[in-house]
Order: C-alpha cells, then structure tokens, then sequence
C-alpha cells in the first residue's frame, strides 16, 4: 500500500526539486550532533515552523528507525491508530513502514488498532517525512496516529513503544509531532507553552498531560507527547532541552493570534 501525499503544495512544497531546497535551507549545518532518544517537533506550514523543526533535526544522529507519533486532527479511523506496512509517499519519494518495528509495537498494546483510515488525510506525520528522507535516507519509519487523549491511552502506547524498541534492540528515534498553543496572543502562548515545555524539560509526562488539561492550553499533540515521554523514559532517557521555541507571529508580525512551535531533543 502506498499512502499517497495529502499536504504536499500546502504545508511544504509540492515539487521535488522545490521541496528539497526548501528543507536544505531550513536545516542549520556544522551542528554537533547527539544520540537523541526522542523529539519534539512542530507540524505546521514550513514558513512557519520549518526552521524550529530543522533545528531540531539537524542535531540528531541518524537512527536505524523512526516512530512518529501525532495527533489525529481528522478524527477518521481508529481512535489509535498504527499502519504496519507500505510507504508514504512525498514529492521526495517513499518511505518505508519498519513492518517489524511496527507489529512489534501493536502487539504490545491493548489500545492501538491496525487502520491506514486515520492516516490518509492527517498532516503532522507527512510533514516530518521530507526531513528525514533528506537526514536519514532508506531509514524506515512507523506511523502512530493518536485521536484518544485519556492517560491511560498515552500510557499504553508508551510503554508499548519502549518494550518493542528494547526487544528488538534497535537505535530508534522517537518523534512527536506537536504545534503548541493555539490562536491566543504572544504573551498568553509564551506563558502557557513555558508550562507544557518545563514538564516535558522535567521528563514528566503525567504533568504534561494533567497541566495541559487543567491550563487548557491548546497544545494539539500533548498525547502524542506524553506518549513518546513514556517510551523515551523506559529506553533510558534522563534529561531534555528546548532547542527552539517560535511562534506563527514571528513571520505574520500579528502577536494578538499567534500559533506556537517548540523543538526539543531527549537525551
């Protein structure tokens, strides 16, 4: 199966040869890089958040495998949702689905569901393709969309990441795709982002979870998030850092509605 591009001329370049200068430039050269356990990344337009994505990005070692984990915005398919096999497609190729690295995690969990339907038309894993296609070629990927929000949900997914990942004894990256608070000016993005970035600092993602809930902070991909914590601290990871924090206004210079864009790496 092939999983055919939804955003592509909307979020990023739809031309190959377009797409790729743009995430050459988005990406910051001659930087150190590190054996990141997991990221966090932004998934909107590449004006927008592109840079803090590709700052993120171009810090990491190549992994052996990738699972991207982002919220469901559609609200098709299953509530969680894996594809286990084929590529996704972008104006820079396909990339492949880790079959092994997938099913290991589905059979981990009591909560994931095997569905392409949640997939098909859901950006905030499309957009991290073209980056890792130019980053990490022939580098194999699982896909984790996530509707459901509850803990217990983030929970089992986690752990199920983490336990595959350990048995299969793979360097994998674990990537949650997340924009940050949405619509609200500067001032109020700037405080309630600091909030959900100090706990992921903090590597507590119940607290991320509880904070973004009790804050409302409209923070999209807080269970996907939350998710990838889990799993990062099960794998051995101790500390994190912000690498980045945007947001939508430092391109449209209109701070009274600003969307918000963090990068961060866990070591």
């Amino acid at each position: 199966m092939i999983r055919q591009a939804a955003v592509a001329g909307m979020f990023y370049p739809g031309g190959t040869k377009a797409l790729r200068r743009e995430v050459e430039d988005l990406l910051p050269t001659g930087e150190e890089l590190v054996e990141g356990v997991g990221v966090v990344v932004p998934h909107a337009g590449y004006l927008y958040s592109g840079r803090v994505a590709g700052a993120v990005y171009a810090r990491v070692n190549p992994p052996e495998a990738c699972v991207i984990v982002g919220p469901n915005h559609s609200g098709l398919g299953a509530g969680a949702a894996v594809m286990t096999s084929g590529t996704w497609e972008t104006p820079l190729g396909e990339e492949a689905i880790d079959t092994e690295l997938a099913r290991a995690i589905l059979d981990r969990s009591r909560v994931l569901e095997e569905d392409d339907r949640a997939h098909r038309k859901e950006h905030s894993i499309e957009v991290q393709l073209p980056f890792l296609q130019l980053l990490f070629p022939q580098v194999p990927f699982v896909p984790i969309c996530l509707f459901s929000h509850e803990y217990g949900v983030c929970h089992d997914v986690g752990e199920a990441m983490g336990g595959a990942i350990q048995a299969l004894g793979k360097r994998v990256l674990l990537i949650a795709s997340t924009d940050m608070s949405h619509y609200v000016s500067q001032e109020m993005a700037e405080r309630k982002d600091g909030m959900a970035i100090d706990a992921i600092v903090n590597l507590d993602p119940e607290r991320l979870h509880t904070t973004v809930l009790r804050e409302r902070i409209s923070m999209c991909g807080f269970h996907p998030t939350t998710a990838m914590l889990i799993a990062a601290k099960a794998l051995g990871g101790t500390r994190a850092e912000l690498i980045r924090y945007a947001t939508s206004g430092d391109i449209t210079k209109d701070y009274n509605s600003v969307v918000g864009y963090a990068g961060l790496i866990i070591h």
